[in-house]
């Protein structure tokens, strides 16, 4: 067990004593029942498509180390370098996903993937945390300071990146984007008619969605369509929450990982359902709902604009993924393609997660208004 004297200033004591130790826990909680369904779920696709039983969670063992290590390491962060992390990291995630228009990997349609170093990499994935992070400084700026334009320059980027979403294009990505920039711009103090205006703008955008990419219409038109005409991916995912029942077939004993080709990335809540139950899918509900809860009950006693909006936007990202994953895979809205934070595979996906959770982390520790206050003094 960790144990830091009072009385000792070194920065690891001094992050133990101040970092929330139960939102710590819990997303920890969260990696571990990660890290075993993958051990569930991997094998089975990676037998399949002839890579070796072991190659995805060999790869995902990988990734995992470093991606804690990243949390942990910006957790210990004050809020100046957090700000200069966010806009460094913004600035390159940008220019990659520019990169990605012209160099990158197309999927099923879509140009998302980028190789760097031997390495596939999703750069939209880390445009959500630094993105959340330099829009609640420039909406702070705003507030701050008469002649800052936080306001006009958030609207700028927000729309700069959102039309370089939709060029790749990944409408999943763009949606969260927007609902969570829509979110902070409200706690900024947007009026409510505005809020109203963007927001019918925002379902105008959606319906124009349909009719503009193909995919878009496809998933549409199979969430809509009749039990009998539902994707093969869905239907299975069905299958499995109805086999797994209450208690589950047991780990390992699930087949719904042998037909499901995204068993260990978009369906991995399937496996879960069909293997250990509903008991362990609720445990999962109540994990990411006891973290967006406890960051924003967190921010919100203190009276730093940024760090309410920084706090609750990075929370309400980390929770609306969760959600759209578990209601994708229970044909409660169109599949998304959207991973399962912290659990489903993919180290973009695991990377990008510990940045955002790793910032969170830092906003949300004990001390860090007052370092906040000595700043801009």
């Amino acid at each position: 067990m960790i144990a830091f004297s009072r009385n000792s200033r070194s920065i690891a004591a001094n992050w133990w004593w101040t970092v929330d130790k139960v939102l710590l826990t819990m997303i920890t909680l969260i990696i571990a029942i990660g890290v075993f369904l993958n051990f569930s779920a991997s094998p089975a696709v990676a037998n399949r498509i002839g890579v070796g039983s072991f190659h995805f969670i060999k790869r995902q063992l990988f990734f995992l180390p470093l991606a804690y290590a990243l949390m942990i390491f910006l957790s210990m962060q004050g809020l100046k370098e957090i700000r200069r992390t966010a806009i460094v990291g913004y600035i390159v995630t940008i220019i990659l996903m520019i990169m990605t228009l012209f160099w990158g990997e197309e999927t099923k349609g879509a140009s998302r993937w980028i190789r760097i170093l031997g390495f596939s990499l999703q750069p939209s994935e880390f445009i959500k945390p630094t993105f959340i992070v330099v829009a609640a400084w420039l909406f702070d700026g705003q507030k701050r300071y008469r002649d800052f334009p936080g306001n006009a320059l958030s609207i700028g980027l927000f729309g700069f990146t959102l039309l370089l979403l939709l060029l790749q294009p990944d409408v999943g990505m763009s949606i969260v984007v927007s609902t969570i920039w829509l979110f902070q711009f409200f706690l900024a103090g947007l009026p409510m008619v505005l809020v109203l205006i963007l927001g019918g703008a925002g379902l105008c955008s959606l319906v124009a969605a349909y009719f503009i990419f193909p995919h878009v219409q496809v998933r549409v038109q199979q969430f809509l369509a009749s039990e009998n005409n539902l994707s093969y991916q869905v239907r299975k995912s069905l299958d499995a929450f109805q086999n797994g029942n209450l208690f589950g077939m047991g780990p390992g004993e699930g087949v719904v990982k042998m037909h499901i080709p995204d068993a260990h990335t978009d369906f991995i809540f399937a496996v879960a359902a069909e293997e250990y139950g509903l008991l362990l899918c609720l445990l999962i509900v109540a994990l990411y709902a006891c973290v967006v809860i406890r960051a924003m009950l967190i921010s919100s006693r203190d009276n730093n604009l940024f760090i309410v909006m920084a706090s609750s936007g990075l929370a309400a990202s980390f929770g609306l993924q969760g959600i759209i994953n578990m209601a994708s895979t229970l044909h409660l809205m169109p599949t998304k393609g959207m991973t399962l934070p912290f659990i489903s595979y993919g180290g973009s996906s695991l990377l990008a997660t510990a940045f955002g959770v790793g910032m969170l982390l830092a906003i949300t520790r004990k001390n860090v208004h007052a370092e906040d206050k000595d700043e801009n003094s």
